[in-house]
């Protein structure tokens, strides 16, 4: 089922998109995306909610046949890996509350806010951020990357892709191999490109089971 949107082009009913996706792990190695079909995905997945509106997210995209050979052991030698046509790498950049200023500045300039407003909203996340502990700094990126995460497969699958979330993998050869420095966190890796077999069909716990009002049950 497809809806038309207002500038005239089909776009897949949303409960199509969440009820279609499915992780996939073979994948039609003919199909290549462009470095603009990537980017397109990546920018509408970008658009998801991050703390502070910070947004840490960077994306790596291992594409070519030899950097994907190379990341396939690193990945436990799952077979997407060199399948897909792209592996995007899900990194949360540390020191990603550094681009408030240029982040609220923008939001000025297009008229969100006044300009005094973005430059004290700037400077309390860089100061907040930045004297943040370590381990609740984490925390926040890792949220922050498995939203954006879930968001570039939603978007893959509304645009005819598949994709397959992996948590499978050396965190610390990927960094290493890649020469991804510590100011970056790896959060997963998302295989990209159209699916040579359909994902498996999945069952879910009852809504009734997983879902409590007002108080939880006591135990």
């Amino acid at each position: 089922m497809s809806t038309s949107t207002q500038t005239g082009a089909i776009s897949p009913l949303f409960t199509d998109v969440i009820r279609e996706r499915r992780s996939v792990r073979h994948y039609d190695k003919s199909v290549r995306l462009s470095h603009e079909e990537i980017k397109e995905l990546l920018k509408e997945a970008a658009l998801a909610p991050s703390s502070s509106n910070v947004q840490p997210w960077r994306f790596l995209v291992i594409e070519t046949e030899e950097l994907k050979a190379k990341l396939q052991p690193i990945a436990f030698n799952q077979s997407q890996v060199t399948e897909a046509a792209a592996v995007i790498a899900v990194l949360g950049d540390t020191e990603g509350y550094n681009k408030a200023d240029e982040i609220y500045g923008e939001a000025a300039k297009r008229g969100y806010m006044p300009e005094e407003t973005a430059k004290s909203f700037a400077e309390r996340t860089a100061s907040m951020y930045g004297s943040l502990p370590k381990d609740i700094l984490h925390k926040i990126i890792h949220t922050d990357g498995g939203i954006v995460s879930q968001q570039l497969m939603l978007v893959a699958r509304a645009h005819g892709y598949d994709t397959v979330p992996m948590g499978g993998y050396d965190a610390a050869k990927l960094k290493e191999a890649f020469n991804i420095s510590d100011r970056y966190i790896p959060i997963m890796l998302i295989a990209l490109g159209k699916a040579a077999q359909p994902g498996h069909p999945t069952t879910r716990l009852p809504i009734e089971d997983i879902t409590f009002f007002n108080e939880m049950p006591a135990n």
